[in-house]
């Protein structure tokens, strides 16, 4: 019986710990996309104006926001960076940027149409529209044309 009691206690402990990396998985598949809507923005190591800034985006620049503090959100991008953002820099734009060097962005979606521009690693973009694994996009100066699914993030 001492047994069975304690076959029943590690039972409800790998229970738990299955409860729980679900409910952190969810957590982190949920993670709210958004990207900059300004036409530039400042990154900063922390979540105000007398943080030094890291660097700077452009206008489509998506960010996994992982926390937020007032109206700073404090994010990690397509490397893996963290940073902080002023919440009225970002808007909930469908966007994509990309993850290798040389992308060649098309006229239509598939290989048979002509390459219209190449660009190079970290290029944002909006999101106009996806035919499978093609997508429809537009650079904040007005350049449109498709990519392949797997060259963004």
């Amino acid at each position: 019986m001492k047994f069975f009691g304690m076959f029943l206690n590690r039972l409800k402990s790998v229970f738990w710990v299955l409860v729980s990396f679900i409910i952190l998985f969810t957590g982190a598949a949920s993670a709210e996309r958004l990207a900059v809507k300004a036409s530039r923005a400042n990154i900063r190591s922390g979540p105000g104006t007398s943080y030094d800034v890291l660097w700077e985006v452009e206008k489509y620049h998506p960010f996994l926001i992982i926390n937020k503090k007032g109206k700073w959100y404090r994010f990690r991008d397509f490397e893996g960076d963290e940073g902080w953002i002023y919440k009225s820099l970002l808007g909930d734009i469908k966007t994509a940027i990309t993850i290798k060097n040389k992308c060649r962005v098309r006229k239509g979606p598939g290989k048979k149409y002509d390459i219209l521009f190449a660009t190079e690693k970290g290029i944002p973009f909006k999101v106009l529209k996806q035919e499978g694994s093609w997508i429809h996009v537009e650079h904040a100066d007005g350049d449109k044309g498709w990519i392949y699914k797997t060259l963004v993030w």
